[in-house]
């Protein structure tokens, strides 16, 4: 397991505003600022694959046989 799929999307989110904040007051140095963004472009990927799988997992509301809603999950989900 590497790090980024070691990474919780909450602490990749915490990260990637700390990154968009020091870009917008952008008084900082063109390389760090081209650093910040490649590290805020791989954390957008972590956070983008993260939500896919948790959206994969979400049960959704299906009318059943006798008209009452049931709980499935997506199709695919292990």
């Amino acid at each position: 397991m590497n790090a980024e799929s070691s990474m919780k999307f909450e602490d990749a989110m915490k990260r990637l505003e700390g990154i968009v904040r020091d870009l917008e007051v952008g008084e900082i140095e063109i390389e760090r600022a081209l650093s910040l963004f490649e590290e805020g472009t791989k954390l957008v990927k972590i956070c983008a694959k993260k939500l896919l799988k948790i959206e994969k997992k979400v049960e959704i509301l299906k009318k059943g046989e006798d008209g009452n809603d049931v709980l499935e999950l997506f199709a695919g989900v292990e």
